[in-house]
């Protein structure tokens, strides 16, 4: 099966452009998403490259203003239209989107195949959708603009992302496409109880043993006996939050607790505690307890 178009490298060649960073997810047991992160200062006023026909879709989020849009698909002019920084707009790689590249761009593509939509109504008990209902035009769309941008710096570093978070964040955002333009319906009946104590205890292990976030969310949820969808919302019932989180609050505990016992940097601190660096252990710590790691330190030394 040839690689698709719709990310990382490949993607960028069908945009002219040198690079797309990308951070690919596996968190659904049958296919692959995937956010890429593309921008140009200078477009050479061309149209983008044919893409390889598959069943899926990309899903663009726009940061930058782009006026009069020409958009094609078969090949037919269908739209010339504004579309404004924070809106979105879905393409189906089956009708061979093209637009015209003349200005400056900066937008952030979701890869969503056919095969994770399809993945996402089998984990939630839901009948399979068909296509997805849009307009070739820009989408406001809260959600997913959020989505967007909470994603936004791990495409800085994408060999630094934090893969559980990664995860955790496509994974919302199929969930919200295939409800929202696939008229998806939740669960008839909603899940009565969280995980199992053993299922916890489980769970627990698993994302403690690797601080990191580097675990896949699908390896818990299968030691867990348990799609990756139902993992996630019986975990959320049980633990009142999400593996993610649950997982940050577990490194900030790690960390303070080193603050106590250790004389490490705090840039060694942070990599022992699963932080990408010292400025996001400091972000972090000082979202959850409220002052800095050294101004924690510095008062329980007093």
């Amino acid at each position: 099966m040839a690689m698709s178009e719709g990310y990382g490298q490949r993607l960028a060649e069908r945009l002219h452009i040198e690079q797309a960073p990308v951070i690919l997810s596996r968190v659904l047991r049958t296919a692959d998403m995937a956010v890429s992160e593309t921008r140009c200062d200078a477009p050479a006023q061309e149209l983008n490259g044919s893409f390889q026909r598959e069943d899926a879709f990309l899903i663009t989020f726009t940061l930058r203003d782009f006026p009069n849009r020409e958009y094609w698909e078969e090949g037919r002019l269908i739209s010339v239209s504004d579309v404004r920084a924070g809106q979105t707009c879905i393409h189906d790689l089956k009708r061979d989107p093209v637009a015209r590249l003349d200005k400056p761009y900066h937008v952030l593509f979701f890869y969503l195949p056919r095969g994770a939509l399809d993945a996402i109504a089998d984990d939630s008990g839901a009948r399979r959708i068909g296509d997805l209902n849009h307009k070739p035009v820009g989408i406001d769309d809260d959600t997913i603009a959020s989505l967007g941008r909470v994603l936004l710096p791990a495409l800085s570093h994408p060999d630094r992302a934090n893969q559980l978070f990664v995860e955790h964040v496509l994974l919302g955002l199929g969930i919200h496409v295939a409800q929202t333009y696939g008229g998806m319906q939740p669960l008839s009946t909603p899940i009565r109880g969280g995980l199992a104590a053993w299922q916890v205890r489980r769970a627990k292990e698993i994302l403690s043993a690797n601080l990191d976030g580097h675990v896949p969310l699908k390896e818990v949820a299968r030691a867990c006996g348990l799609s990756v969808s139902y993992f996630s919302r019986a975990f959320r019932r049980s633990m009142g939050v999400t593996p993610h989180n649950w997982l940050l609050t577990l490194r900030v505990e790690v960390a303070k607790q080193k603050l106590r016992e250790d004389r490490l940097s705090l840039r060694d601190m942070a990599l022992a505690c699963g932080f990408a660096d010292q400025s996001h252990l400091t972000q972090v710590f000082t979202r959850f307890v409220g002052v800095s790691p050294g101004a924690w330190r510095r008062a329980i030394d007093e």
